[in-house]
């Protein structure tokens, strides 16, 4: 097979994958462990949020908190939408 059409049988492949991926629809949430062995979580955003398993521990922690800030402050905070 030439550079050509291997080129171009790449190309295809490409775009049925862009394709396939696109009907898909919205960002599925999902969990990974990363390189660098953090944990990822992805879905949330454009990028996946990656801590540390000790820094994921210490926000879990937080959860409450957290809750009451944005209750405290809901009329000060936009919503994604």
């Amino acid at each position: 097979m030439s550079d050509v059409a291997q080129l171009q049988a790449e190309l295809e492949k490409l775009k049925a994958e862009n394709e396939a991926l696109k009907k898909q629809g919205g960002t599925k949430s999902g969990l990974k462990v990363s390189e660098k062995g953090g944990v990822s979580v992805y879905g949330l955003g454009r990028f996946p949020v990656t801590l540390y398993k000790e820094q994921w521990l210490r926000l879990l922690d937080m959860a409450d908190e957290i809750r009451t800030f944005i209750k405290e402050n809901d009329s000060k905070l936009k919503t994604k939408g």
